[in-house]
């Protein structure tokens, strides 16, 4: 069966559906993780836990927009956030349905779980969790998580996908 043909049967392509596991993927692997952080080690906010050389955990609560820019502790710009984040998966969802490359469809895929995941963040405790902390290696000074690094590395598929040259059929 031809890409257009499983998309007219399904509405979404082989490719669509394989980005909707990695959201799904991304989102349970950014929860457990910020569970974990938060309710298994516990790590009071703003301690350091050496991992391994230059990996360790330090717990902050973000309330900016990304990597703690634009601080917004007002509840209306919090709620306004997880909105705007679930607005953009969705957005994000229908868009995944038609692609027919890997590049772009795990591009957004990413971007939808770590969407997801740092929305749920802001409902539950009005900021987003982050502790994955790299600035050792002396070029990333940012804290981070799972859904952060989700979202950056999908921004950078959709570029690299946007540079390539189309094939004339």
């Amino acid at each position: 069966m031809t890409e257009a043909a499983e998309a007219s049967s399904t509405g979404v392509t082989r490719w669509g559906w394989r980005a909707y596991a990695l959201a799904a993927v991304v989102l349970i692997l950014d929860q457990l993780t910020k569970y974990w952080i938060l309710s298994v080690v516990r790590l009071p906010e703003g301690a350091t836990m050496e991992v391994f050389p230059p990996l360790q955990f330090t717990r902050i609560w973000n309330e900016g927009v990304s990597f703690g820019l634009f601080q917004a502790q007002h509840d209306l710009v919090r709620w306004g956030m997880v909105a705007f984040n679930v607005v953009v998966a969705v957005l994000l969802s229908y868009w995944v349905r038609s692609q027919v490359r890997l590049l772009p469809a795990v591009g957004l895929g990413l971007l939808i779980g770590g969407a997801i995941g740092n929305a749920i963040d802001r409902a539950r405790f009005g900021a987003v969790v982050d502790f994955i902390d790299v600035h050792r290696l002396g070029f990333f000074p940012w804290i981070f998580n799972i859904a952060d690094a989700g979202i950056t590395i999908g921004v950078i598929f959709i570029l690299l996908d946007s540079l390539r040259r189309e094939r004339p059929a």
